[in-house]
């Protein structure tokens, strides 16, 4: 299956995830509902596409991810963990259509930080989830949007800035960004493969 990848801007929101057409969880302080033409607006002049969407070769969005600078989402500030550093774009979420597809999660990410690399950002940055020993992959991957799992971002390399329980901040330095280590990369897919490949069905001796 070939795939592509288009940037997330006010055109392309259309065709992402219908959840995300007018969500504004991360443009929002509690209590306080933002416009999200407006953060459009604001998000667009000051950083250009604030996230990715992944689609298959057929054409269907299988996948979308939102970031940008720290400073556009307000409720950062307030999740335990936080607040992330002025100088780092943030990724806030990520959503997954199609769960049989191993490949979507990981992409994204790549897009991420090769975006922000390319804008000059010092940092990635995003938040964290230490999920206990034998939590399901759904619960890792599916159930949850806007956290993802500590042990899968250890593998692209994100650091530890600050931690409230179980929850991280964690960062990916880009200024002494290297290609990542052909073990490494082989290991952050097999994860990927793990999370999304559905369980082999028992079969009669």
């Amino acid at each position: 299956m070939t795939t592509r990848l288009r940037p997330l801007t006010r055109v392309s929101l259309q065709e992402a995830p219908i959840v995300c057409h007018s969500c504004v969880w991360w443009q929002s302080r509690t209590g306080r509902r933002a416009n999200k033409d407006r953060w459009i607006d604001r998000a667009e002049d000051g950083f250009g596409p604030w996230g990715s969407l992944y689609y298959d070769d057929d054409g269907r969005v299988i996948g979308s991810i939102q970031y940008g600078p720290a400073t556009l989402f307000p409720r950062a500030h307030e999740l335990p963990g936080g607040p992330p550093s002025d100088d780092a774009v943030l990724i806030t979420c990520a959503y997954l259509v199609d769960r049989t597809s191993p490949w979507v999660l990981q992409s994204l990410f790549l897009a991420a930080i090769g975006e922000a690399r390319d804008k000059g950002a010092k940092a990635l940055e995003t938040f964290a989830y230490r999920y206990p020993e034998g939590e399901t992959q759904y619960e890792r991957f599916q159930v949850h949007k806007t956290i993802f799992p500590r042990d899968f971002l250890s593998d692209f390399g994100f650091r530890t800035v600050r931690m409230s329980g179980l929850v991280e901040l964690v960062r990916l330095d880009l200024g002494g960004l290297v290609p990542v280590e052909e073990g490494r990369r082989a290991r952050v897919l097999r994860l990927v493969r793990q999370a999304f490949s559905p369980a082999p069905v028992p079969q009669r001796p």
